[in-house]
C-alpha cells in the first residue's frame, strides 16, 4: 500500500476490522486520511465517473489496510469474498458498477487477478459525515 500506512481512525465505537477464524470483516470505510474526510457530497448524474476514482480508491485502501492489520506475519488475503460499495448518489444516478470498478481495480492491483469474489454497488440517500463513498470488505485468510 503506497500512501496509507496506518489503520483508519474509527469515527464511532467500533473496530476497523474483526477476524473470526480465517475470515476478516471490515467496518464500512470512507475516504479519510488521518481521520479527516477528504471526499464528500453527492455523486452527480452529470459528472464523469473518473472524478470519483480517488475517493473510491482511498476508501478501498482504508478497508484493505484494516483487513490486513488482522493478519499474522505468515498470512495473506487469499480472496476478497465480498466487496460492498455504497455510493452517496443523487437520485437518477445509474453508473454504480462503473464507479465500483475503481475499487475492484485497486484490489486486483494489490492482491492479483481473481482476487474478488462477489460485489455489490449500492446507491444510498446519505452516508456518515456526507461521505461520497463507503467500502466494506470480507476477506479470506490463508497461510503462506
Amino acid at each position: 500500500m503506497s500512501q496509507i500506512t496506518t489503520q483508519p481512525i474509527p469515527q464511532g465505537q467500533y473496530l476497523p476490522a474483526i477476524r473470526h477464524n480465517d475470515i476478516v470483516y471490515t467496518s464500512g470505510m470512507t475516504p479519510r486520511k488521518s481521520g479527516k474526510l477528504k471526499y464528500f457530497g453527492k455523486i452527480k448524474t452529470t459528472s464523469p465517473t473518473e472524478i470519483y476514482c480517488d475517493a473510491v480508491q482511498l476508501a478501498t485502501k482504508n478497508a484493505l489496510l484494516s483487513l490486513q492489520a488482522c493478519l499474522d506475519k505468515n498470512e495473506k488475503i487469499s480472496i476478497i469474498l465480498q466487496l460492498t460499495v455504497y455510493l452517496n448518489a443523487e437520485q437518477g444516478f445509474e453508473k454504480h458498477s462503473k464507479i465500483a470498478d475503481y475499487a475492484s481495480a485497486l484490489l486486483i492491483k494489490e492482491l492479483g487477478n481473481n482476487s474478488i469474489g462477489s460485489r455489490a454497488a449500492i446507491g444510498v440517500a446519505t452516508l456518515p459525515s456526507d461521505a461520497l463513498v463507503e467500502i466494506a470488505l470480507v476477506g479470506a485468510v490463508k497461510k503462506l
